[in-house]
């Protein structure tokens, strides 16, 4: 989950099946067309000229010319694309095997937060930046009334409460409060008799305690990307936008005179792009590529799907919240201790799927209960586990005492989020070209921090695109040194 994580929703877990916001290389094989071309002997799938490319079903009129191809719709993808659009005179398409919000993004818990950032770390400055283009659009979007931002963006600056209940935690949220309040965020350390008295509701002991960072914010995801795209939208007109949804990726297609990646193939079109194509696919960045790059090609981002629960409790009149709350445990991905069977110790959490817990909580915008959160490496399994979900249950209620009498009727007034963050080893997105394809970017492996940083990542793509200084550094997020075959 993190702040901002982003799940796929399930009301019936047990028959709903999704489609991935990328393309699954289980389903989306591209047609084998390769041909060898002049280009240091590499290939791409689809290497020909537009006169012997076609996509399957497509007609000449199928082919599209754009100055930047974005292969992607989750928030990443989208919001990339309104920066061109607000910023550049360039002309944008965005392609994407489903629907916006369909996959990782359209179900997250919304946290725009500061609380679990590390000043000086690499993340630092490019949460900060995307943080603060979040502030001005909600101010932008309050400005032209209709409801406002709370309306339109699901945005609420409810302030974040990171909670402990050890010695241990408190002394790591006491530094906690002091780094951050030397870095110029306003950060206050807690008593437990503080924290009872914001959020009378929660338990942390009487030795606990908190961090309260009153400028911390959450949004809605879905609410984000409908203006977002209606934003996108509003340059279709001048023939500046385009949106190609239900249609994946296929492959991309080079020039055999200059080795230049000219488009993207996907089922049904061909598209050009005459500046960039950014490849913004989440966690299935790493096999969308492997379809396109050929084989022998060194390069391997190694981002992966982190599957995660996370549960909404509609019409819950048991807990009232005035803040976000998070256990300190999730921010180093600490495995809550409980009697679940499931849990395992965070050296074994591994790709064989070890599980941890931690306590998350907000409420929406409609005012239901979301609970999260679990990590584990499944691949791309969509199943619900009930007994997560039982696990998770109970881990909120050692927080909320309201709760734990309460017995859980997961088919009664509930959804369940599935969803795959993408997961990358260093714990760093990957935001820049591809070495030796000097106009296909990747902006992926956000893990949680996707609906979070997905401004600031965007304002650095156009940057890219265009050779302009960044406002952040983006050497951390860099392709080129970083990975290896």
């Amino acid at each position: 989950m993190e702040a901002a994580i982003a799940f796929t929703s399930v009301r019936n877990p047990s028959t709903t099946r999704f489609s991935s916001s990328s393309s699954s290389p289980s389903s989306r094989v591209p047609q084998r067309l390769c041909v060898r071309g002049p280009w240091r002997g590499r290939r791409l799938r689809a290497l020909r000229p537009q006169s012997q490319v076609q996509a399957p079903g497509a007609t000449a009129a199928d082919a599209s010319h754009h100055d930047v191809v974005v292969v992607g719709a989750g928030i990443v993808g989208l919001a990339i694309a309104r920066h061109l659009l607000l910023h550049t005179r360039l002309s944008v398409a965005v392609a994407d095997a489903a629907v916006p919000c369909s996959g990782a993004t359209g179900a997250g818990q919304g946290y725009i937060w500061m609380s679990h950032r590390v000043p000086g770390s690499d993340m630092w400055e490019l949460a900060v930046r995307s943080k603060q283009l979040w502030e001005e659009l909600a101010a932008e979007v309050d400005g032209q009334g209709g409801g406002g931002a709370r309306e339109r963006l699901g945005w609420m600056r409810t302030g974040s409460l990171l909670v402990g209940r050890t010695s241990e935690e408190l002394a790591t949220l006491e530094e906690m409060t002091k780094t951050l309040s030397q870095a110029g965020i306003h950060a206050e350390f807690l008593s437990a008799s503080s924290v009872h008295a914001l959020e009378p509701a929660l338990s942390v002991g009487k030795d606990g305690g908190a961090m309260f960072l009153s400028q911390d914010c959450q949004i809605d995801a879905v609410q984000a990307v409908s203006l977002i795209e209606k934003t996108n939208n509003s340059y279709s007109s001048e023939g500046r936008y385009m949106e190609f949804y239900n249609d994946p990726a296929m492959s991309l297609i080079r020039s055999e005179v200059t080795g230049t990646v000219e488009a993207v193939q996907t089922s049904r079109n061909i598209l050009y792009g005459r500046k960039a194509i950014v490849i913004a696919s989440g966690a299935w960045t790493r096999s969308l590529l492997h379809s396109f790059l050929e084989p022998a090609l060194t390069l391997d981002i190694p981002v992966k799907p982190r599957k995660g629960h996370l549960l909404v409790v509609e019409n819950f009149d048991k807990v009232k919240l005035n803040h976000g709350l998070m256990e300190v445990g999730y921010v180093d991905h600490q495995v809550a201790k409980s009697n679940c069977t499931h849990m395992a110790s965070e050296s074994s959490e591994d790709e064989q799927g070890a599980l941890s817990i931690s306590m998350t909580a907000t409420l929406d915008t409609k005012g239901n209960l979301v609970l999260g959160s679990s990590r584990e490496f499944k691949g791309f399994s969509r199943e619900v586990d009930k007994s997560i979900v039982k696990c998770m249950w109970e881990r909120a209620g050692e927080f909320f005492p309201a709760m734990k009498n309460v017995p859980l009727d997961i088919d009664q007034n509930t959804q369940i989020r599935i969803g795959h963050r993408p997961y990358m080893p260093d714990g760093k997105p990957v935001i820049g070209f591809i070495p030796d394809l000097p106009n296909v970017l990747v902006a992926t492996g956000h893990e949680g921090n996707g609906l979070t940083m997905a401004l600031g990542t965007a304002e650095m793509v156009t940057d890219m695109i265009l050779g302009n200084p960044g406002k952040v550094d983006c050497s951390p997020f860099s392709i080129k040194h970083r990975f290896s075959g």
